[in-house]
């Protein structure tokens, strides 16, 4: 690869560290930028992006590249958190990430880097690009296409959280990490003395952090509790709010004391409750026990806001689908196939199949793109 000038986004974590590092090392121009997407409560202790900032300053002194700070705050609120409240007020679960990644992280950041002059922009994501040259004749690129694949490292692999990116978006885009095992990246990180070597990786989502998640968002979404039912129908406990449950959660339901039906499939003594159902016309959450209850298993699915990674959809046939993250790749049929909407048959039936997740799809190594789960089937 020629050098060229690459501005990096540098969270303060390890992983954009040590891609830039090796791009540095590399010979290219690198430049750093800190993104600040959420400033409401900021200086709170769950979502406070002051550390990140100061690691990521540390990191870039030690590189020897500079270190811009740029606030994305008031686009990540219209493009990001807008769309957010408006799916869980709808009784869906969004996945935040993924829209962060299509309007964020490689739009108004890609465009932000592209004024400064960049040739290519990388971030510490797990994924990897293969360019268009070298994806001639794969079922996702025989018009020469660039491909999004996963990472070498297929625990850490992030490639359905950007299944959302476009040609010209992976045309400028690097992964350096993403040809590298994550224990790699630490190893790395901590021989060339970067001070965020050992720093846990980030569990919580971007603008949220490791807060309450119910508490967060009782502070945007109205509280209207109401029934919830088992799967016959009997009144098991009350709810605070369709909106604060997701399809297959287990904790914080307050479910206790009654017994499962004898002879029922996936019914045991005390076996755990799990969210099954959103009845919105009646404001009822259905709950079963047992985490293999049928009413947690579906074969099928219809997902619209499709977006393809080559610009046109796969031919239906055979592929793989993830429909939530660190999820194992599924065999499934790829049915019904139009501009924005497809629908998935699989081999196996999927557990607690989620509205407003998405549903990703994968030819082998090659992610082709997804969509937006609208419903599933038994």
């Amino acid at each position: 690869m020629r050098t060229s000038r690459v501005v990096v986004g540098l969270s303060g974590g390890v992983d954009s560290a040590v891609a830039a590092w090796l791009l540095k090392r590399a010979g290219h121009e690198v430049v750093g930028i800190f993104m600040k997407n959420w400033e409401d409560d900021d200086d709170s202790e769950h979502c406070s992006s002051r550390q990140d900032f100061i690691d990521a300053a540390a990191v870039a002194d030690v590189i020897g590249i500079e270190l811009e700070h740029v606030n994305f705050a008031a686009e990540y609120k219209d493009r990001v958190f807008a769309e957010f409240l408006r799916e869980y007020r709808a009784g869906r679960t969004p996945n935040p990430d993924v829209l962060c990644n299509a309007e964020i992280k490689f739009k108004a950041f890609l465009d932000h880097a592209l004024r400064l002059g960049a040739d290519r922009i990388a971030t510490g994501h797990y994924a990897r690009v293969r360019p268009a040259a070298a994806a001639e004749g794969s079922r996702s690129g025989a018009r020469a296409r660039h491909e999004l694949l996963k990472a070498i490292d297929g625990s850490k692999d992030q490639s359905y959280f950007l299944h959302r990116l476009n040609q010209a978006q992976l045309a400028r885009t690097l992964f350096p990490v993403g040809e590298l095992k994550k224990t790699q990246v630490r190893e790395i990180a901590a021989e060339i003395g970067l001070p965020n070597a050992a720093k846990r990786d980030s569990t919580g989502i971007c603008f949220i952090g490791e807060r309450p998640f119910r508490e967060f968002l009782a502070r945007y979404l109205a509280q209207q509790p109401g029934a919830i039912e088992d799967d016959r129908g009997r009144v098991i406990g009350r709810h605070v709010g369709l909106s604060f449950y997701t399809l297959g959660q287990r904790q914080g339901l307050g479910i206790g004391g009654l017994k499962p039906r004898r002879g029922v499939r996936g019914s045991a003594e005390h076996a755990p409750w799990y969210v099954a159902r959103k009845d919105r016309e009646r404001n009822v959450l259905v709950a079963v026990q047992g985490h293999n209850n049928p009413w947690l298993l579906s074969s099928a699915l219809q997902a619209t806001a499709a977006s393809w990674i080559a610009g046109d959809a796969p031919a239906p046939g055979r592929y793989a689908a993830k429909t939530r993250y660190r999820q194992a790749d599924a065999a499934c049929d790829l049915q019904a196939v139009q501009a924005a909407s497809f629908a998935l048959g699989f081999d196996a039936a999927q557990w607690a199949v989620t509205p407003g997740q998405s549903a990703v799809l994968y030819d082998g190594e090659v992610c082709l793109g997804g969509g937006v789960i609208e419903r599933s089937a038994p």
